[in-house]
């Protein structure tokens, strides 16, 4: 029996639109409820959230048979980090601030059993191999594995093409906050500059082998990006959206006061 298919790996190779939201509450029920929307994936945030591996791994749980694919952010690229979440079943990670073809490289062997990587071979600890169940899992885990990199800085912006070519890279994600502060424009991606940049960089991921992927949480916005060439697009936060409702609702019965 091989390693699972990684269904949102395969409908980015096929180029299929992939619409999805940040799951940042860093706990299961509210991850569980967001499926309930139909998301084709969720980032379950390990950077800007609270969450640890005990948290993500709930998450991976609730998400394990339903339509939306988890998606899994570390804060970092740090191998022994990598080995663990993909020991606990994440087929897909998202990684934040890569500068390099080189950088991204080592995270495409963090992810990757030998002779292809460093990747512990230690499955039979693993709920990804459902504990030693899958006897073909490590043979077969490597080709179902899907990293994402964001680029999202000035060096990463300049160094695009080259991690465009790096084998194993299946999609980069334009991080247009963070992107917006490297140029100087703290926290506003909408400056005539850094749209630029935005335009031209999606347009160069979608014209090569690999998917292109944004986060925007105004409609118009991510009607723009995906013309722009985004396949992979979140729409929303979960956080925000909580907190929009709620603060919405307090104001409309404040304002019957």
């Amino acid at each position: 029996m091989p390693a699972p298919e990684n269904r949102f790996k395969s409908a980015l190779s096929n180029g299929e639109m992939q619409y999805g939201c940040w799951a940042g509450f860093a706990a299961p029920y509210p991850t569980e409820m967001l499926a309930t929307a139909g998301f084709d994936w969720l980032v379950i945030d390990g950077e800007h959230a609270p969450n640890d591996l005990r948290t993500i791994m709930a998450q991976l749980q609730v998400l394990d048979g339903k339509h939306s694919a988890p998606v899994v952010r570390l804060p970092m690229a740090e191998a022994w980090a990598i080995k663990q979440v993909l020991d606990i079943g994440a087929q897909t990670l998202l990684i934040p601030m890569v500068e390099s073809a080189e950088a991204a490289r080592q995270i495409v062997r963090a992810m990757r059993y030998p002779p292809a990587g460093i990747r512990g071979s230690g499955a039979a600890l693993a709920r990804a191999s459902r504990f030693a169940d899958i006897p073909d899992y490590i043979g077969t885990a490597n080709d179902q594995m899907c990293l994402l990199v964001q680029v999202e800085t000035r060096a990463g912006i300049a160094a695009l093409d080259e991690i465009l070519s790096v084998e194993g890279v299946d999609g980069v994600f334009i991080g247009p906050s963070d992107l917006a502060a490297d140029m100087g424009h703290t926290g506003d991606s909408n400056v005539p500059e850094v749209r630029q940049v935005i335009k031209h960089a999606l347009g160069r991921i979608a014209a090569s082998d690999k998917a292109a992927g944004i986060l925007a949480l105004d409609h118009d916005t991510a009607l723009t990006y995906r013309d722009w060439g985004a396949q992979f697009l979140a729409v929303g936060i979960d956080v925000v959206l909580f907190a929009q409702a709620a603060r919405g609702l307090m104001a409309r019965w404040r304002g019957d006061d």
